[in-house]
């Protein structure tokens, strides 16, 4: 009796391994246990100095593509020579070059060299490309499909939704097999350009199995004890959209009596401004700036941590998080959570039930929220509760993976 081969796709990914991408590392380490053969294929290598041990138990072979077209011209050259004589090539330049002619950048021409080196190289039995992010991947997944005439297919997340013009969207959302998307807030939007049908919800959810039970107990700090203040923690890219500068403006405005100390774990490119307005607001002495950490480490600070801030907003270019992983992550550790209103977050966070939200930029509010759960460990034990039951309940990974897995043609 004979046995088919798993299916192959292979997984066009912006960068890999990213500390901050956990929930793709774990969607392609979840399919790999149910026998999807995966092919990665990153459009960069590694900038983080650091690994998740998540990464390290992945398979998958690796197929880096050309950064920048110039650091690898043979290549290139020789990827374009191969790839014009398939039979899709033409299709895909006139594609390319009529969102060229409303996209001039250098940006859009990198995308179709690195999909020529994508067509080229790609192993034979990869013939259904999946781009996790509908900007930069999803161009180059598409102009490499059109070139190799097989299907493609996409997962749409956060930024790359609402930095992508619409008529991108609506195009690629129509080539397209299918698409997935990790919010309803997103799924809302994409449906409105799309056929909806096209376009489903697929949450990302966490590995719970990767994740310790709850503490059992927690001190209950109130802020009244300069020894011992209120542990508060943010996790997060030092990026405009995170908010970080209207959460310090929000800690400096605490009443001078309460006693807490925040610890902010992440990299990204604002630190080092942010380091100074913290000086400048006099809380500097009051902070940890731990840079970027492997997820062992930031599991460790959820359990001992008393609060979780993270104070979303959209930035000036109109990006604006998803539904943040950490949020269900200090969740699961029944760590409380002040967050904003923004995006998808109302559909993680209750409300005064499962958390504290307050209005995107309102620094007023953010304090207030701060406040309150600084003084009063009774409500943080009760959010906290409540919030680690419900996202255990209904935010695990184990119905998307298999709705993904369904997808990509495995057996239930």
């Amino acid at each position: 009796m004979s046995v088919s081969a798993p299916p192959s796709v292979a997984f066009v990914l912006k960068g890999y391994p990213r500390l901050s991408e956990t929930f793709i590392a774990q969607e392609i380490a979840a399919l790999e246990a149910r026998g999807l053969d995966i092919l990665i294929v990153s459009l960069r290598h590694p900038t983080d100095t650091k690994r998740h041990a998540l990464h390290d138990q992945i398979k998958a072979p690796l197929l880096y593509l050309p950064e920048y077209l110039h650091q690898e011209p043979l290549r290139v050259l020789r990827s374009w020579w191969r790839a014009r004589r398939l039979p899709g090539y033409r299709a895909a330049f006139r594609l390319w070059w009529q969102d060229f002619s409303r996209d001039r950048t250098r940006n859009r021409l990198r995308r179709f060299g690195q999909a020529m080196v994508l067509a080229a190289e790609l192993p034979e039995r990869y013939r259904h490309l999946h781009a996790h992010f509908i900007h930069t991947p999803g161009s180059v997944a598409r102009y490499a499909a059109q070139i190799l005439q097989c299907p493609w297919t996409a997962s749409a997340h956060a930024r790359d939704i609402w930095i992508t013009p619409d008529w991108e969207k609506r195009e690629k959302l129509a080539d397209c097999q299918w698409a997935v998307t990790c919010t309803a807030h997103n799924h809302t939007h994409l449906s409105a350009l799309s056929n909806p049908e096209r376009v489903s919800l697929v949450y990302h959810g966490l590995d719970f199995s990767r994740f310790p039970d709850a503490p059992a107990w927690r001190p209950r700090r109130d802020g009244r004890d300069a020894q011992d203040p209120v542990r508060l923690l943010s996790v997060g890219r030092a990026v405009e959209k995170k908010g970080y500068d209207l959460l310090l403006q929000a800690l400096a405005r605490l009443p001078t009596d309460l006693y807490w100390h925040f610890t902010h774990i992440g990299g990204g490119p604002l630190l080092k401004t942010l380091k100074t307005q913290a000086a400048q607001l006099g809380i500097a002495d009051c902070i940890t700036w731990r840079g970027a950490a492997a997820q062992d480490d930031v599991i460790a600070a959820y359990r001992d941590a008393d609060i979780f801030a993270l104070a979303s907003r959209r930035d000036r270019d109109g990006d604006m998080d998803g539904l943040p992983n950490v949020l269900m992550e200090a969740q699961s550790q029944a760590l409380p959570c002040v967050a904003t209103t923004i995006s998808a977050i109302p559909e993680l966070i209750n409300d005064g039930e499962t958390g504290l939200l307050v209005p995107s930029e309102d620094i007023g509010e953010l304090m207030v929220a701060l406040n309150h759960l600084i003084v009063d460990p009774a409500l943080r034990h009760r959010l906290g509760a409540a919030a680690a039951s419900r996202v255990r309940q209904t935010f695990g990974m184990g119905n998307g993976i298999a709705e993904l897995a369904r997808r990509f043609g495995l057996a239930a």
